[in-house]
């Protein structure tokens, strides 16, 4: 009886699948259809006539604009100087160690570089900073953090609070 079940649902299912198949003629119909549509479309439009805009040329005057500060990247922290350096009000760091060996390791290879590189620790983190080079002005900071972002593309900029 079981078998018999199985076999018909089979047969039914089996039909079923190939009733719901597609033609290609039935595909090629719609297709040519289409086709018609466009091309007589396509006859019964007219040109449309394109009249040009004409307008004045009007002489403007440049205007330099201010150049805006890039503080993107800029932090502030208090710090102490580890090993003796001077840290100057804008300086550049190319990283940030919870280790101090890994600090010296970073300051010394800067040093053989030919940077003037300081390990700072910032005391209420705990953070010991890695500072390649130290200035007075933004502009000499952003201009040493944009060249030293070809070796260490991490580097930032970071205002000594006092």
């Amino acid at each position: 009886m079981k078998r018999n079940l199985i076999l018909g649902l089979a047969i039914v299912s089996a039909l079923a699948f190939v009733s719901c198949k597609s033609t290609e003629s039935s595909y090629k119909k719609a297709y040519e259809k289409a086709k018609a549509q466009e091309q007589t479309q396509q006859q019964t439009a007219e040109p449309i006539q394109v009249t040009p805009v004409v307008t004045p040329v009007q002489t403007v005057t440049p205007v330099q604009a201010a150049p805006a500060e890039d503080n993107s990247g800029l932090r502030s922290e208090r710090l102490t100087a580890m090993n003796g350096g001077a840290i100057k009000a804008y300086n550049v760091v190319c990283g940030s160690f919870k280790s101090l060996d890994n600090a010296n390791n970073l300051c010394s290879t800067l040093k053989n570089k030919g940077y003037a590189a300081v390990v700072a620790q910032n005391p209420e983190t705990g953070m010991y900073r890695v500072i390649a080079t130290s200035s007075d002005t933004k502009s000499d900071a952003v201009s040493t953090r944009d060249k030293l972002r070809g070796t260490y593309p991490d580097a930032w900029l970071l205002y000594r609070a006092q």
